[in-house]
């Protein structure tokens, strides 16, 4: 018992330097904790260089005065976002793009919840329906904006010849008639567009949550009496909850950032009427860059709480509360 406790005191008491030794476990430690550094380190410099580098560059903007044409002058401090709140169309796009939000994901979500049920059933051409709907989210959402911009051609567009031919329009190149001249009307047909290039992500997405739901519950469910209604109330939906968040999550993100949709249909005109905060940060480009990265920060801003929510909503957190 003696023997054993010197050599423990032995073994912890320090080298004539002065040294612990317990500093190679340490060092031990230290190289274990850094081996997996040569395989994520390609991806945290592609983070640090596309993600938090524009970041930074873009607060450091934010808080400078530039010429109208890009020439830095000096510090600005606060006052570009001291402009920015002072903006009279501030309010009404901020409303506007939630709203925007809103009404596009909601109506996707919807509009693919029954197009991937529908899509999940046998049926003849099932396959060439697949291929078909996910022609709209292939093509280019600016070649797709473009393309109804023509359709909706006050003069000559294929929506109104067609309602012309139906009786509905009497008469081309009117105030009726011109949809996209009407910021109402204008920021409607913007909604449509978004929803039409965004139900194909939003419909295979959620198929894929609809085929990884387990046959044998649904057989469950009918032996038990459940009807479809609430076969797919309780069981469809709360299975298929996973993927209709990370669903949502997306589409709020690109429909927040869209811009080439409202810019090629109305440019967010007149003035700022139809406008989000995207097309309206753009707008401020023209006449105060530092302004625009002030309105840059806040749109930031708005990012960061969306994904707070969609972490709180899928209850990322819950092993916290």
């Amino acid at each position: 018992m003696t023997q054993t406790t010197q050599a423990s005191v032995r073994g912890s008491a320090p080298d004539p330097g002065g040294a612990p030794r317990r500093q190679p476990r340490r060092t031990g430690a230290l190289v274990r904790a850094l081996a997996p550094l040569p395989w994520i380190g390609p991806a945290i410099g592609l983070i640090l260089f596309v993600v938090i580098w524009p970041v930074i560059a873009m607060f450091q903007t934010s808080r400078e005065h530039y010429s109208s044409l890009g020439v830095l002058i000096g510090s600005a401090g606060w006052n570009n976002f001291t402009r920015l709140f002072a903006e009279a169309d501030l309010g009404g796009v901020v409303v506007r793009t939630v709203i925007w939000v809103v009404a596009v994901v909601g109506m996707t979500v919807l509009i693919s919840l029954g197009v991937a049920q529908l899509f999940n059933k046998e049926f003849p051409g099932r396959r060439f329906a697949r291929w078909a709907l996910i022609a709209p989210w292939a093509a280019s959402v600016v070649m797709t904006s473009i393309i109804f911009k023509w359709m909706l051609d006050p003069n000559n567009g294929v929506v109104y010849v067609l309602l012309k031919q139906l009786g509905v329009v009497k008469n081309f190149n009117t105030n009726d008639t011109n949809w996209l001249g009407d910021p109402t009307t204008a920021f409607w047909c913007a909604v449509f567009v978004a929803v039409f290039v965004s139900i194909p992500f939003t419909t295979y997405a959620l198929l894929a949550g609809l085929q990884a739901v387990p046959s044998d519950v649904y057989e469950a469910a009918k032996l038990d009496g459940a009807n479809p209604l609430r076969t797919y109330w309780s069981i469809t939906l709360p299975l298929l909850r996973p993927a209709l968040l990370v669903a949502a999550l997306i589409n709020v993100m690109n429909v927040f950032n869209s811009f080439p949709i409202i810019w090629e249909l109305s440019g967010g005109g007149p003035g700022s009427q139809s406008a989000t905060t995207t097309i309206f940060m753009y707008q401020l480009k023209q006449s105060s860059i530092g302004e625009a990265a002030a309105m840059s920060v806040v749109n930031f801003g708005f990012i960061i709480v969306i994904v707070l929510l969609f972490l709180r909503a899928s209850k990322w957190n819950s092993a916290e509360d």
